[in-house]
């Protein structure tokens, strides 16, 4: 029976543990460039003993960011200050991953301590495209999308693949595609939010085209030695939306087409978060489903914070790893506390500068 502090290997990469660093967005980058802000934020993760740190969605080109502060990956600049910070995080045991993403409608908005809303042109805004010219909300995020054509799409695929290469350049040896909460490839196979009549609309088979072909790209330049996973928003949560059946058979879809790992999220593809089953481990049923039915490894992930908690999701085989967000940022040294918690303490990986003393 797996536990907690058990490593885990996927494909040639092992992580000492099953605790992981989500991707969290920080919206502290200068057109794109990670800063020392992110060496010491994910840098920091990987000192206080987690096995995988994932880095925040990374915008594949400038009109995917969600914010004028998003982290990027369309420019062979990024490369540099990547490969500083992902040095660092191995030399501290740990596995660097990244998160490649495009925001499509939920594009061009204020950082959230600066209003969370969509950025008129006088404010720095710009354009934003999805699969269809739908607002994602008419009061906060009311900018209208442009309807994307093929050339668009195959621009947007172009830019995954690209960023995949400078990912692989940069130093990752995890790669997780954002397929979710809202952003551009969720709003492709969502119900609520693709109403297109072409090969991209329409039926599940022509809303899920966009995710496929993408992933298609993608793999196509990611080393079949290194993990390749992606994060699906696994229900919507509302009446007439994606559901947990769907997630099912889209993973199964991207197992055939190389996925390793579904990162179980859900929801945030409409402003109708009120309704959501908020609550510890709300999401860990995705999880848990999704691997057991389409037969592939899942993270979960949504409110979990405490040790017991997170191993016996682990032990339950609900998921093979757990993914930490809220909790690491309170807590960089969560798996330390964690292990001691679980009587696992020799498992516990510190830097000899601070074991010494502790």
């Amino acid at each position: 029976m797996p536990s907690l502090f058990d490593s885990y290997q996927l494909k040639d990469v092992t992580l000492r543990n099953r605790i992981g660093v989500s991707p969290m967005c920080q919206y502290s980058s200068n057109d794109g460039l990670a800063t020392d802000f992110h060496l010491v934020h994910l840098g920091s993760r990987a000192v206080g003993g987690a096995g995988l740190v994932i880095a925040e969605a990374t915008a594949v080109e400038a009109r995917g960011r969600i914010t004028p502060g998003d982290a990027g990956i369309w420019s062979d600049q990024h490369i540099e200050p990547l490969q500083r910070i992902n040095k660092f995080i191995k030399e501290h045991g740990a596995v660097a991953g990244i998160q490649i993403a495009h925001a499509g409608r939920k594009a061009s908005a204020a950082r959230p301590w600066e209003g969370d809303n969509s950025l008129k042109d006088e404010e720095g805004g710009w354009e934003t495209i999805a699969p269809s010219a739908i607002a994602f909300d008419p009061e906060v995020l009311w900018r209208v999308p442009n309807e994307m054509t093929r050339e668009d799409i195959q621009q947007v695929q172009d830019a995954f693949r690209s960023a995949t290469v400078r990912s692989l350049e940069s130093g990752y040896d995890w790669l997780e595609l954002h397929f979710a909460h809202g952003y551009l490839a969720h709003s492709f196979y969502s119900p609520l939010s693709n109403k297109r009549t072409d090969e991209y609309g329409g039926s599940f088979e022509n809303r899920i085209r966009f995710v496929l072909e993408t992933t298609r790209a993608v793999r196509e330049v990611w080393p079949e030695r290194l993990p390749l996973t992606a994060r699906l928003s696994c229900s919507d949560w509302v009446e007439g939306g994606w559901t947990i059946e769907d997630s099912v058979e889209l993973s199964k879809k991207l197992k055939n087409e190389g996925v390793d790992l579904i990162d179980c999220s859900s929801g945030f593809n409409t402003p109708d978060y009120k309704q959501y089953p908020f609550g510890a481990s709300w999401q860990v049923p995705l999880s848990e489903r999704i691997r057991k039915e389409a037969n592939i490894a899942t993270a979960s992930v949504g409110f979990v914070t405490n040790a017991m908690q997170a191993d016996e999701i682990i032990r339950n085989n609900r998921a093979d790893i757990v993914l930490l967000a809220r909790e690491l940022l309170r807590d960089p040294y969560w798996p330390y506390h964690a292990a001691q918690e679980l009587r696992k303490k020799n498992t516990a990986t510190l830097p000899v500068q601070y074991a010494s003393w502790l």
